[in-house]
């Protein structure tokens, strides 16, 4: 009973991809084993006026794009920019901050460097110094290859926080940083509750609807049961759309395959600006649904609730959430991952606590030690296992469902760029969709799940597709605004956009020049929407130069040597400080990989040449333009 006097350790998060929440959920294990009660939250879930009422916050936060917070980490880091929070406003309150990055990024673990600063700035008390997880990480090599993870930097600094710790607030850890609470006694206790439910009527009720409404109540009402990690879909309206165009934009055995899809709006049209994206919950493969439900030997047909167990502490807004009973099978079509993502680390800790053979026991407990670490890279996420097929792998496991649902990998919305303007196609969006696939190194054929299920729909079948809208790292501009526009490859999607709209507005108002600069291999193979560009970039057109516009466009295969974007735009370097001096804003699209940072160091070498400055000079006339709301980059992965 002592240990409910114990003021709680707050773990607050911000993810993007889901390694932050991983990783905030491994600090919290790790406390709750050293008997530190915790409160683990998303940053979207908490209100950041409680701030000075906690007494230690352990802030994992991630770094997106070129620098980027996390959707769910934006509403509390305005609130952290107040002016009128004062240096003492966070006095006595202990913190640390975890980062998660890439240090190929220019801006490496920006978030975490600046939430950290401004902690400080306020008065905050660093429990310990900042750690910061790099995805380049070599955390250690297997038959000569070197593997990379943040862990490898999350596990010491770990240590350091609990000692440091203990130092400083003994009483979070009652009995010292290192005497751990048995697993066992902690293996008992998931944190999520299921109801089980005897409807006989269940059926017969949902015949009442219509198709459309009684699939939007069970969406609606699987993701707000699920167990938190969902959550950026509940908060805000979607839609349902159906597909009326699926049109291939590259030459068929060329060896990339990329898609123009076109969907209308079943339900009401809602509105969205150029530069908005579109989140797309995909479908599973239905087999493997039923494959996964049979190897849990799970019931299909029961009607069951979700709620965690400790729903006032844990999460208030899920557990006042719909509470439609629903089948088993509806509830994991929905809500689990169980074909496409590969488990985290922790499910196999949990996995070998129900292992009935012995040889598979061990397998799991070495894949979940730090020993096994590089051995479980190399089985799990280099070759993309899926929870299926790590349960088939072992097959003495049956793990309760209340762990299943805690610890498989949700089923996340995808978010593609829009490729349209809604003053060009009212009832209607589209996007520019590469369809993903590779090779794993043990030679096991994958496909991206929602790219490959877009690309496998047939217009002429009644799907309805959910779908929500957003805004992206691309503002829409202004009909008067001049525009650089830099989209290599399917980077182009949403300048598509941009141009569909100002051809609209421009034959009611006078518009600014746009000049666009795309990039792809081969101009017979994977020039996506050519004909689209030439038509606007002919006499009158919005792309034209006789209205101070420009296309350029870079083939970087059609010759022996590489042309790229940059190579174009430094052949129009004069043009685009024209327009800068006009005051034009640039717009960056594409891969995250090199293309960012050698468009924008050709930016500055335009300017270092025709404004007669240093490189230097140059570099901070670019930032500038980036504080201002002129330079804009949009990047992933």
């Amino acid at each position: 009973m002592q240990i409910q006097h114990h003021r709680k350790m707050l773990i607050l998060y911000a993810t993007q991809t889901g390694n932050a929440l991983d990783a905030a959920e491994r600090l919290a294990r790790e406390a709750e084993r050293r008997g530190c009660p915790i409160n683990l939250l998303s940053l979207d879930q908490y209100d950041p006026s409680l701030l000075p009422r906690e007494e230690a916050v352990i802030f994992v936060v991630s770094t997106t794009g070129q620098g980027d917070t996390p959707d769910s980490m934006k509403v509390f880091w305005r609130y952290l920019l107040q002016r009128n929070l004062n240096q003492h406003w966070l006095k006595g309150i202990l913190y640390a901050v975890f980062g998660l990055g890439d240090s190929g990024y220019q801006k490496y673990n920006f978030v975490a460097k600046k939430l950290d600063k401004r902690l400080m700035d306020l008065g905050g008390t660093a429990i310990i110094e900042r750690g910061l997880g790099d995805d380049q990480h070599p955390s250690g090599t297997k038959d000569g290859i070197i593997i990379c993870s943040y862990e490898g930097s999350l596990d010491p600094w770990m240590s350091s926080l609990w000692r440091m710790l203990n130092m400083i607030k003994p009483e979070f850890l009652p009995n010292g940083p290192d005497v751990l609470i048995q697993d066992t006694l902690l293996i008992d206790q998931p944190k999520v509750k299921i109801t089980y439910h005897n409807i006989e009527n269940a059926e017969s009720h949902s015949s009442t609807t219509s198709d459309l409404t009684c699939l939007d109540i069970q969406i609606g009402s699987a993701r707000s049961m699920h167990s938190g990690k969902s959550s950026s879909d509940r908060s805000r309206p979607g839609c349902f759309l159906k597909m009326v165009k699926n049109l291939p934009l590259t030459r068929s055995n060329c060896g990339k395959d990329v898609r123009h899809f076109e969907f209308e709006f079943v339900s009401l049209a809602f509105d969205y600006d150029t530069g908005d994206v579109l989140e797309i919950l995909p479908g599973q493969d239905l087999a493997a649904v039923d494959a996964f439900i049979r190897r849990c030997n799970l019931d299909p047909d029961s009607f069951i609730t979700v709620s965690l167990v400790s729903p006032i502490e844990m999460d208030d807004h899920i557990a006042h959430g719909s509470r439609v009973p629903l089948k088993l099978r509806t509830f994991v079509e929905f809500t689990m991952d169980v074909a496409s993502a590969s488990p985290r680390r922790y499910f196999f800790e949990v996995m070998s606590f129900f292992a009935t053979a012995e040889h598979e026991r061990e397998r799991l407990k070495y894949f979940a030690s730090p020993e096994g670490r590089d051995d479980l890279y190399q089985y799990n996420q280099k070759e993309r296992r899926t929870v299926l097929e790590v349960l088939e792998d072992f097959p003495s496991v049956q793990m309760p469902f209340e762990w299943l649902v805690q610890l498989v990998p949700p089923l996340k919305t995808r978010a593609f760029s829009i490729s349209s303007s809604q003053l060009a196609h009212p009832n209607q969006v589209h996007l520019t969709v590469n369809v993903v696939s590779w090779t794993t190194p043990y030679k096991r054929n994958r496909e991206g799940l929602c790219s490959s299920w877009l690309a496998a729909l047939d217009p002429r079948d009644a799907i309805y597709i959910p779908a929500w809208f957003s805004k992206g790292s691309l503002p829409t501009p202004s009909l008067s605004l001049p525009l650089i526009l830099v989209g290599p490859g399917t980077g182009c999607a949403p300048f598509r956009g941009f141009v569909e709209e100002r051809a609209v507005q421009s034959k009611t108002h006078p518009t600014a020049p746009i000049i666009f600069f795309f990039g792809c291999r081969n101009e017979d193979v994977d020039f996506l929407y050519r004909d689209f560009w030439l038509t606007h970039s002919e006499i009158n057109g919005v792309l034209s130069e006789a209205k101070g516009g420009g296309f350029y466009v870079a083939f970087s295969r059609d010759q022996p040597q590489k042309v790229y974007v940059q190579h174009k735009m430094r052949e129009q370097s004069q043009r685009i400080w024209n327009l800068l001096a006009e005051g034009a804003a640039v717009y960056i699209a594409g891969s995250s990989t090199k293309m960012p940072a050698d468009v924008t160091s050709a930016f500055e070498d335009i300017v270092s040449k025709e404004n007669g400055v240093s490189r230097e000079a140059a570099v901070r006339w670019i930032r500038t333009l980036e504080k201002c709301g002129k330079f804009h980059i949009e990047a992933w992965s």
